[in-house]
């Protein structure tokens, strides 16, 4: 039997106090939309269908995946009218999944039981239980609460008993595609709201005589509805809790589990370190024994086995060896590759160039599109001066060259294999290999100079 999922996204998120439309702000790295499309990809369904309104356009331009099919709700008459055009032409015999796009914690396994439940022809619930309800539609069971489930009530039109039940609906719900567009085309818009409810499906199902199912949510984080600012940084602080317990539970050291935020993929190999408020974003391999300093960034990069990346360090698109040592304060940009047992010290940045084994370039240097071979010692305060206004230059150093400090390479240039440079020298043409290259002004001093002075008043 295949899986249709219906993802609706149509509210505007009024409380949120922004111009971006509610499904859109980011959480933990991704819209939030993005979280509960990634979590109903995970159950291969045979088509995502997400229902758009508010901001539409800036919506469907922000998930360009031709696989999801988008359904506009130009009019918000509710959850049930929105689940109504959502349905048109799904197959009969699909078991529909309902989502919500400002729910975005919820996980694949939890929606793979609310699915299991609703084969068969029954409806299926996703329910929790809150201490606090306030804001929520509550289940009303037979039996004084005891039975099963026979309707949800929201809280506006509640009596005063169904308000003190605990027991909420989230929201998210199953069911075959042929039943529920039976029972959506049913709903009455008579409520306080006048909008066509999609939980009134629920007493109209009971009233058939067909079976509901509730589902009990595994954590009350993972039915969390997002309608402001407060929400969405509780919602970060739970994916932060879960990506320090993954990573904990694979045998990473993290200094205080508290303190890290992944906003991506992390995978990590055996005995890697992480010190306190690092983050990680995008696509990021640590191979065996990495270690990586506290407030660092690390994004999109791969940093193979034993190399350190010391404190405040930024390290972007890069392609790091093994044995290799990063910072303090040092920023690989991206297109940088450290080959292997490479040092890049305090207050160095390296943007597209590659820097070959056990080369150093130690102090407040610049290396921008070059090609560093291996055993070579970069000065301190040396730049290469790859920008001519228009166009980027490369600068190619050879094995066993050594560069003094303060010392200006002038791109396109070369500087051959065991050749070294004079400190203080501006580079502009090729230097040869095994030869010292010195490139100075002539030291001049003025007898009798003085220095300016203020004139007193």
């Amino acid at each position: 039997m295949s899986t249709t999922v219906l993802i609706l996204a149509a509210g505007q998120g009024k409380r949120m106090r922004s111009s971006l439309p509610k499904v859109l702000h980011p959480l933990a790295g991704r819209p939030l939309l993005g979280h509960v499309l990634a979590a109903a990809a995970a159950l291969k369904p045979r088509e995502i269908r997400v229902v758009h309104g508010h901001g539409g356009a800036q919506v469907r331009e922000a998930f360009p995946d031709p696989a999801i099919h988008w359904v506009h709700q130009a009019e918000q008459r509710g959850t049930g009218h929105a689940v109504r055009l959502a349905l048109k032409g799904v197959p009969a015999d699909d078991v529909v999944l309902v989502l919500y796009g400002d729910v975005p914690l919820v996980t694949p396994a939890t929606l793979r039981r609310l699915r299991a439940k609703a084969r068969g022809g029954r409806l299926a619930l996703l329910t929790a239980e809150f201490a606090d309800p306030a804001g929520y539609g509550r289940i009303i069971r037979s039996g004084g609460n005891r039975g099963g489930v026979v309707a949800i009530v929201e809280e506006k039109d509640a009596a005063p008993e169904q308000r003190a039940i605990r027991e909420i609906n989230t929201g998210l719900m199953a069911c075959p595609a042929g039943v529920l567009a039976r029972l959506v085309r049913r709903l009455r818009a008579d409520n306080a709201q006048q909008e066509y409810y999609l939980t009134d499906v629920v007493g109209l199902a009971v009233k058939e005589g067909l079976g509901v199912a509730a589902v009990a949510a595994a954590t009350l984080d993972e039915v969390m509805g997002i309608n402001d600012k407060a929400q969405l940084a509780a919602a970060g602080r739970v994916l932060r809790r879960r990506s320090a317990d993954a990573l904990l539970a694979a045998g990473v050291t993290l200094v205080d589990p508290e303190r890290i935020d992944v906003h991506g993929r992390l995978r990590c190999g055996r005995d890697v370190t992480i010190h306190p408020d690092v983050f990680f974003e995008g696509e990021v391999s640590l191979g065996d024994g990495v270690v990586v300093g506290p407030f660092s960034h690390v994004s999109n990069s791969r940093i193979a086995a034993g190399s350190v990346i010391h404190s405040h360090s930024v390290v972007e698109g890069a392609n790091v060896g093994p044995g290799c040592e990063i910072g303090p304060y040092a920023r690989l940009r991206p297109e940088t590759e450290l080959v292997g047992e490479a040092r890049i010290g305090n207050f160095v940045e390296v943007k597209k160039s590659s820097i070959g084994r056990r080369s150093k370039v130690n102090h407040l240097s610049y290396i921008g599109d070059a090609s560093v071979g291996g055993h070579v010692n970069v000065g301190a305060g040396t730049i290469t001066c790859n920008y001519d206004g228009v166009s980027k230059h490369r600068t190619r150093i050879g094995d066993h060259a050594f560069i003094g400090s303060g010392v200006e390479l002038v791109a396109p240039v070369e500087v051959g294999a065991a050749a070294t440079i004079g400190a203080g020298s501006t580079i502009s043409k090729d230097a040869p290999a095994g030869e010292l290259t010195v490139a100075r002004s002539k030291q001049v001093t003025i007898s009798g100079w003085k220095r300016p002075a203020r004139a007193r008043k």
